[in-house]
């Protein structure tokens, strides 16, 4: 069930109310059970594979608690971690790892079988595998306490808000909210409907609008000039930011009228004045998470400074394969791992004037279907640009998402003075005709192609 879909728009409100009906174990109930629907709406056959790495990992938690031996406790987390990464790797990475081994073959000069595997990459995989890995670690490490109730557990890891694209909602900022009822608070309810409302904004209105200029220019790179593939660029970066972030914030301000806190997963990343800093507000979930069980892990910047090196190039080059089964994410992975290996040997700080156009010169490999296509737009920026935006195709699109653009940029720059975000939030009337605005901005402004997020493919 998409966010930006009819169904869901009967759904929550329908939801929401039966939620505030009911109390204990049953409130439980009802909410693990709509996120199961919730999650069965595109293919009721992936439910078993989610109930299976649900009890797992549960099973995995009571057993890590209660054993001693140390050597005992590690097998079973190795046990609990590899099967979690076979799943993950079997339905996310089994026909990559194949296609991979013919062509490397094909360049040793001798030929493999072409075998494609018929499997479904479920929803979400990605994403509720490492909720669960991390819950399962942070009981070895002896950092939270395993939860005795399954049912608390199950919901923790189904909840339908962030089931599918995150964010990664870790077990210690969860599960203790879901050990008593949340009481209804009209003022997190408020706060936590206006963020939805501007996730839509933001998805419906911008990402969703910029999808259209950029996919007709990274379908035929070959067919525009330089300056429309630029902005194609541009526009890219703002479309999967808006895109995503869209998603969490309806996630996030539904879960604020539920009474959850969630966390937050963006912080205005283009902002960044730095590589780390741009790190340190996108996608904050899955950076934080791979920054704990990995990067740390792994030595951090104990080592040295070539360990450090390495540390930082593993670390962005597995963030970049999470992403998906195609190289291109690695690649996208190696160069933000270049990029903060760069920042860190000269000890500078960009500023944004150089953060933003590196970054969405490595958007390129991540819209980009082959390394072909990647070339091609970088060719055909460099050496058909007339570097005027006169030059710029299909205008009208691009008037329309520069528009929206500068209004998503004035706002997250407004945010950053808190003098006048209080006074925002202290006068009702003009949160209200904010509201109504955005209302109409969506009606007027956005396209409802019901597309799906870009991050539900990982």
């Amino acid at each position: 069930m998409l966010f930006n879909s009819l169904a869901f728009l009967v759904f929550f409100p329908t939801f929401l109310v039966a939620y505030l009906l009911t109390r204990g174990a049953l409130r439980l109930w009802l909410t693990l059970l709509a996120s199961y629907l919730f999650y069965a709406w595109w293919d009721w056959r992936l439910l078993p594979l989610l109930w299976f790495q649900t009890g797992l990992d549960f099973t995995a938690g009571h057993w890590l608690d209660r054993l001693e031996s140390p050597v005992a406790r590690k097998r079973l987390l190795i046990a609990s971690l590899s099967t979690n990464l076979l799943l993950l790797g079997f339905f996310k990475y089994a026909n990559f790892g194949m296609s991979t081994m013919q062509a490397l073959g094909g360049a040793l000069g001798f030929s493999l079988p072409d075998v494609k595997l018929d499997v479904v990459l479920p929803v979400g995989i990605s994403f509720y595998t490492f909720q669960s890995m991390s819950y399962v670690i942070d009981v070895y490490r002896r950092e939270v306490r395993p939860e005795k109730s399954l049912l608390r557990f199950a919901t923790s890891i189904a909840l339908f808000l962030h089931l599918v694209a995150g964010p990664i909602v870790r077990a210690r900022k969860l599960l203790p909210q879901l050990a008593s009822d949340r009481k209804f608070d009209a003022e997190l309810a408020t706060a936590g409907f206006e963020q939805l409302l501007w996730g839509f904004f933001k998805k419906v209105a911008i990402a969703d609008s910029l999808a259209k200029f950029v996919d007709v220019h990274y379908a035929e790179p070959a067919l525009f000039d330089g300056a429309s593939l630029l902005v194609a660029t541009w526009f890219y970066a703002f479309q999967i930011y808006c895109d995503f972030s869209g998603y969490t914030d309806i996630a996030l301000g539904g879960a604020k009228m539920l009474g959850y806190d969630l966390g937050v997963n963006f912080d205005r990343p283009y902002f960044a004045a730095s590589f780390s800093e741009f790190w340190n507000r996108w996608h904050i979930s899955l950076s934080s998470w791979l920054r704990d069980y990995l990067y740390i892990p792994l030595g951090g910047n104990r080592g040295g400074t070539l360990a450090t090196y390495r540390n930082l190039m593993l670390t962005m080059l597995l963030g970049g394969l999470w992403h998906g089964a195609n190289w291109t994410f690695v690649a996208w992975g190696a160069l933000h791992g270049l990029y903060l290996v760069i920042e860190r040997a000269l000890g500078w700080r960009p500023s944004m004037i150089i953060v933003f156009p590196a970054t969405c010169f490595a958007w390129i490999f991540f819209r980009a279907e082959t390394f072909a296509d990647a070339a091609d737009v970088i060719h055909g920026i460099v050496a058909r640009n007339s570097w005027s935006l006169g030059q710029v195709q299909n205008q009208v699109v691009a008037t329309k998402g520069a528009l929206l653009i500068a209004v998503l940029i004035a706002v997250e720059a407004a945010s950053f003075r808190p003098e006048l975000v209080a006074r925002f939030r202290s006068a009702p009337m003009l949160r209200y005709g904010a509201a109504a605005a955005v209302l109409w901005a969506i009606a007027l402004f956005g396209t409802y192609s019901g597309a799906n997020f870009i991050y539900f493919q990982f």
